[in-house]
C-alpha cells in the first residue's frame, strides 16, 4: 500500500531534482562528499561553518538533498498491548524526504533562505511505541502520503564586531563569501531550532549520521517545533573564535505534536539559551555546549490527570491549562581523539511534570558514542558510528503511563517501569562520484516504551539509508 502512496512523492522529488540541476548548472560546485568528516557538521547559516573556501563572493546558493530510509524489526510476542504500543508484526516501513535549499544575498551582511520540502512514508508502528524512535526522518503523523510544505523561510542579518574575516564556502543555507570572525547575527522567520542549538559534529543529522531520535537531538529537550520539526521566531547569536552564545524566542505548536504553531505568543512560547565553548587538547579539538530551555503552552498535568481519572484510564488532555511550563537543560560534549576518531556524549533533563508537547516522551537521557573514518581499511571518506542511549521518565510521567494513560508516542495500557536502552551501529559508504552515501544500520532496543514486562526480549531493527546531496 505504501509503495503506491509514495509514487506522487517520487514524481515531486524528481521534479525538484531536475529544477535544482537546471538552476545550479554553472553556479554550484557539488561538495566532494555527501558525508561530513569527524570533527565537522554539515554547515548551515546557523553555525560556525566547518569548511572554508577562498574566492569571489556569490549572491546565490542552491543545493538539494534526498534521503530514503527503509526499516524492519523482528516479530515480537507481546504479553499485552495498548493504543500506542509497538506493533508485534509489521511490514518494512519506508520514509523519503526531499529538500531544496535556496539562498539569496540581499545587502551587506543580509541574506534570505528558502527551503521547500517534500516528505512521505511512515515510521515503524507510526513512530509510536519507542521513546527513542528509530528513524529521525519520520514524523508522528497519521497520513503517510507525500506532502509538500515550507520547511524554512528566514532572514539572516550579520553585523561585524571587528575587522578580521574568514572565508565561507557555498553550502546548505550558506553563501560563499567573506564572514566576520567575530559577529552578531539575527535570524528571523521559520526554521528548525535544531539548526542553531544542540549541534554535535558526530551525532545530530539523521540524513548522514545516526538514525535514532535520541541521538539526533538531546532526548530530554522537548524542543519547540510543529509535527515536522519546524518553528517560527528569532535567534540572536554572538560568535567569536572558540566561543558562541545563542538566544532564541520561538513559537510552540497549538496542540501536542500538532501541525500548526500557536499565534497566541503570550500564552505559548519557548525560550532557549546555549553557550558553546571550543578548546584543544594536545592539538585535538573539542567542544562543550550548555543549553537551558523553558517552554510554555496549554499542557496537561500528569499528576492531575491521574488524580482526576476516576474509574477510567487517565487522560492528560483533560488536565490541560494555559501557561503550563516545562524547563530543562542539556550538556553536550564532543572530542576529537585523532584525525580519524571522535567521541561524544549528551546528558539532558526536563522536570517532566507536564505533558510532552513537541518532541518525544523522554524526560532524562544519556548518550555516549564514537565515530571513525574508514581510513584504516582504505576508505577515508566512509564513516563508522556506534552509540548507546539510556532514556528515562519523571515520576509524574511514569505514574501516568502506569495508570493506563497515553501520550502521543507511548501508551501500552500499563507500565512496569525500567529505563529504555538503545544501541545503534551504522556504516556510511561514501559514493562521491554520485554525491551520495549508502548506510546500513542496526539498532537494538531494550524495554521499549520503558516497559520491562511487555516483551520477552529486545527489539532488533535493521535499516538502510540512501542519501543524495549536491
Amino acid at each position: 500500500m505504501l509503495r503506491y502512496s509514495l509514487r506522487p512523492l517520487g514524481l515531486a522529488a524528481a521534479a525538484l531534482l531536475l529544477a535544482g540541476r537546471a538552476l545550479a548548472q554553472g553556479q554550484v560546485t557539488p561538495p566532494a562528499s555527501a558525508t561530513p568528516a569527524p570533527g565537522q557538521v554539515p554547515a548551515t547559516s546557523a553555525q560556525e561553518p566547518s569548511h572554508r573556501a577562498e574566492g569571489p563572493a556569490e549572491n546565490w546558493s542552491l543545493h538539494f538533498q534526498q534521503t530514503v530510509i527503509q526499516q524492519w524489526h523482528n516479530d515480537l510476542r507481546p504479553r499485552y498491548a495498548g493504543d500506542h504500543s509497538l506493533a508485534p508484526r509489521e511490514n518494512a516501513k519506508l520514509s523519503l524526504t526531499t529538500t531544496l535549499f535556496l539562498g539569496r544575498r540581499l545587502w551587506k551582511g543580509a541574506a534570505v533562505f528558502f527551503n521547500p520540502e517534500v516528505a512521505g512514508g511512515s515510521g515503524l508502528s507510526g513512530a509510536t511505541g519507542i521513546a527513542g524512535a528509530p528513524n529521525g526522518e519520520t514524523f508522528r503523523i497519521g497520513d503517510p502520503s507525500p506532502q509538500v510544505y515550507l520547511a524554512r523561510l528566514y532572514l539572516r542579518q550579520v553585523w561585524a564586531l571587528g575587522s578580521a574575516q574568514e572565508d565561507d564556502e557555498d553550502d546548505l543555507n550558506q553563501l560563499k563569501g567573506k564572514r566576520p570572525a567575530r559577529y552578531l547575527a539575527l535570524n528571523l522567520g521559520k526554521f528548525s531550532i535544531a539548526d542553531y542549538f544542540d549541534q554535535n559534529s558526530y551525532s545530530h543529522d539523521p540524513r548522514t549520521q545516526f538514525f535514532n531520535w535520541s541521538l539526533m537531538s538531546a532526548g530530554g529537550w522537548d524542543y519547540p517545533a510543529n509535527v515536522r520539526g519546524y518553528t517560527a521566531g528569532a535567534v540572536l547569536e554572538y560568535v567569536q573564535p572558540g566561543l558562541a552564545l545563542r538566544l532564541a524566542s520561538t513559537a510552540m505548536p497549538s496542540d501536542a505534536n500538532g501541525p500548526y504553531l500557536d499565534r497566541h505568543y503570550g500564552k505559548a512560547n519557548s525560550l532557549t539559551a546555549e553557550l558553546t565553548k571550543s578548546y584543544a587538547v594536545h592539538g585535538h579539538t573539542g567542544t562543550v555546549r550548555l543549553l537551558g530551555f523553558r517552554n510554555q503552552a496549554a499542557m496537561g498535568s500528569y499528576a492531575l490527570a491521574v488524580r482526576d481519572a476516576g474509574p477510567d484510564a487517565p487522560d492528560v488532555t483533560a488536565a490541560r491549562a494555559d501557561r503550563r511550563t516545562k524547563c530543562g537543560f542539556v550538556v553536550n560534549a564532543e572530542q576529537e581523539i585523532n584525525k580519524e576518531i571522535g567521541v561524544f556524549g549528551q546528558l539532558s533533563y526536563n522536570d517532566g511534570h507536564n505533558e510532552t508537547w513537541a518532541f518525544t516522551e523522554i524526560d532524562r537521557s544519556l548518550s555516549l558514542g564514537a565515530v571513525s573514518t574508514g581510513a584504516r581499511w582504505h576508505r577515508p571518506t566512509d564513516r563508522l558510528g556506534a552509540a548507546v542511549v539510556a532514556n528515562g521518565l519523571s515520576g509524574d510521567h511514569r505514574a501516568y503511563l502506569a495508570a493506563g494513560g497515553s501520550g502521543f508516542i507511548l501508551g501500552d495500557g500499563r507500565l512496569d517501569y525500567g529505563l529504555e536502552y538503545i544501541g545503534e551501529v551504522y556504516y556510511s559508504i561514501d559514493l562521491p562520484r554520485y554525491h551520495a552515501s549508502l548506510s546500513p544500520d542496526y539498532q537494538i532496543v531494550f524495554n521499549p516504551g520503558y516497559n520491562t514486562s511487555r516483551l520477552p526480549g529486545p527489539v532488533h531493527i535493521v535499516g538502510l539509508r540512501v542519501h543524495v546531496e549536491f
